[in-house]
């Protein structure tokens, strides 16, 4: 199997490095100066203990790769450039197996439209992209933890070599044939990531992040979604080995912490809190804060504006008033 990683940022880069320093076949497609750095000087990756730099071929767009047919594409560009990636992926290589490596839970109902072999994978992998041609890893002796499963349900060849290839790389992964229910619990999770987009990394606790999560857990409920409790989740960490390895001197945000951060221009907040948004309309749930966050981290999106541009009791002020 060839690995072709679509988005070396956070996510895409530690696992394409992982994979190609345990000895596997990897392509990286990035973008922009990033895609030029590691053209230039390789991936640099940076760890608690170690830094390397991996030499990996890359391209700027699936059009650039010679498809040979033995090929899985890990999809890890944010899901608001699902749509874009899809549509050159299908012109270049056609009916691929993909991986939805992401946060939320529309991209693989989209992929599912234009390609016949789609996978959902749940990631939790501490890892920060905010300079070109570099990520910093956050977590030891395990990577993260990247579980795979076919969509909607079940699993296959692909789930269980995909699996015993990353955890050769030094994961924790599992083909998991309901792997959907990891991903919604994981989806109630990053429903705090538009609080620490827009109050900082110290605002993720306390009443805004209940009141966000409460609102998930009703429109999922509503909507007859059968999603992994918190303690579900809590026990799906305890089972593996990855610890959280902080480096001095390097602040780690989340991805929508990490889009304003880096000046992105657009954050997956649509695909999170606005996943939540959508289910509650149509299930009949109000969904005041997430509909807040969804518009604020889009509007500092668009804006250009730094992570922590507002308080938590500014949020809780303007949310208060909608309910």
């Amino acid at each position: 199997m060839r690995y072709i990683i679509y988005g070396a940022g956070a996510v895409g880069g530690s696992i394409g490095s992982r994979l190609f320093e345990a000895g596997h076949d990897v392509v990286l497609i990035a973008r922009g100066p990033h895609l030029e750095a590691i053209q230039r000087d390789g991936l640099r990756v940076r760890t608690s203990d170690r830094e390397i730099v991996s030499r990996i071929p890359a391209a700027g767009s699936p059009s650039e790769i010679d498809w040979r047919g033995d090929e899985t594409v890990l999809l890890t560009v944010k899901s608001q450039d699902t749509a874009a990636a899809l549509d050159e992926l299908l012109a270049a290589a056609g009916d691929v197996a993909v991986v939805c490596a992401q946060n939320g839970v529309a991209n693989e109902r989209h992929a599912l439209r234009l390609l016949s072999r789609v996978h959902a994978m749940m990631v939790m992998l501490p890892a920060t992209h905010l300079a070109p041609g570099e990520v910093v890893m956050n977590a030891a002796p395990v990577g993260g933890i990247l579980d795979i499963g076919c969509y909607p349900t079940g699993t296959d060849s692909i789930c269980e070599e995909v699996a015993g290839g990353l955890t050769e790389a030094g994961f924790d992964a599992r083909a998991d044939p309901n792997v959907m229910r990891l991903k919604y619990g994981k989806l109630l999770e990053n429903l705090a990531n538009a609080v620490q987009a827009l109050c900082g990394l110290k605002g993720v606790a306390g009443e805004l992040v209940r009141a966000v999560r409460a609102e998930g857990t009703a429109a999922l409920t509503a909507a007859g979604v059968d999603f992994a409790t918190e303690s579900e989740m809590d026990q799906r960490r305890a089972e593996s080995a990855m610890k959280l390895r902080p480096i001095e001197g390097q602040g780690r945000g989340g991805s929508t912490w990490q889009s304003l951060a880096r000046r992105a221009g657009s954050v997956e907040t649509d695909y999170l809190n606005g996943e939540i948004a959508l289910l509650g309309a149509l299930h009949g749930v109000h969904t005041p804060y997430n509909r807040l966050l969804q518009r604020l981290t889009a509007e500092a999106a668009r804006q250009r504006r730094p992570p922590g541009s507002y308080t938590v009791d500014e949020l809780m002020a303007q949310a208060g008033a909608a309910v």
